[in-house]
């Protein structure tokens, strides 16, 4: 396909789902909310996302893992959600008032040996927040352990443009997405080298894209990303020729 016809389906495409995608309709929703880690935020760092350090990455502590039943196999990495306790339910345990936003950075796992109720609070069919302990003390007492809360996703607001970090081998591209505006989440990436036509990249594991068996090394690479709002952009030769592994590259723009 020719960079002319391509660019123009992606933009028609982008203009049809922006139309018809899912908007954020502003309901709140129900779930419960837990903490882990440590006020000093030591042991949040890390997580299924692949964002490592959260500082380093813009996430700070204002983060949770999602149950099965919202990290949708990673595909939620980068979500942001406004979070409140119930104080309705628990006035004892929440803080009146106070809301956080929070953003989805890694996996709380299912526990099938604990009952959902008692413990398993992860397990599937269940929606559950595992806050970052600093994030869970803006809005509930640390003695709760675990408070009902109301949440609904919104957009979220991230300083300056998409970052691109580069990780694999010869014949193995890893490539991880962050700091992404707007809904935060990836639907599709491809990729393009200077010698190569473009090719679709797959989800490997939270925010990390991979592309096989093309060895990319010495070309300046461009990138078409498409967001969870079908929102589609593309970053003409944003990598270098003298590109490197473990390399950050930014974007032009972001997504809002």
């Amino acid at each position: 396909m020719g960079m002319r016809m391509f660019f123009k389906l992606s933009v028609v495409l982008a203009m049809y789902f922006m139309r018809t995608a899912f908007a954020f309709d502003g309901s709140w929703y129900r779930s419960h909310a837990t903490f882990y880690g440590e006020a000093d935020a030591s042991g949040t760092m890390g997580g299924a996302c692949g964002y490592g350090n959260l500082y380093t990455f813009g996430y700070g502590t204002n983060t949770a893992a999602l149950s099965t039943a919202l990290f949708n196999n990673g595909a939620s990495c980068g979500q942001c959600y406004v979070i409140m306790c119930d104080s309705a339910s628990v006035p004892q345990w929440c803080l009146p008032g106070t809301s956080v936003t929070i953003t989805a950075t890694n996996f709380c796992p299912p526990n099938w040996d604990i009952p959902s109720d008692n413990g398993g609070w992860c397990n599937p069919p269940r929606t559950h927040f595992d806050m970052a302990q600093p994030a869970f003390e803006q809005i509930a007492i640390y003695q709760a352990g675990i408070v009902p809360v109301w949440y609904r996703r919104v957009s979220c607001m991230k300083r300056g443009n998409i970052r691109l970090t580069l990780n694999g081998c010869k014949y193995f591209n890893l490539i991880l997405v962050w700091n992404v505006g707007g809904p935060g989440s990836i639907a599709t990436i491809t990729i393009k080298g200077e010698n190569t036509y473009w090719m679709q990249m797959s989800r490997n594991w939270g925010a990390n894209w991979q592309v096989n068996g093309c060895d990319l090394t010495g070309q300046s690479l461009s990138f078409w990303i498409m967001n969870t709002y079908w929102q589609s952009m593309y970053f003409p030769e944003v990598v270098p020729y003298n590109w490197i592994y473990s390399q950050t590259y930014e974007g032009y723009t972001n997504f809002y």
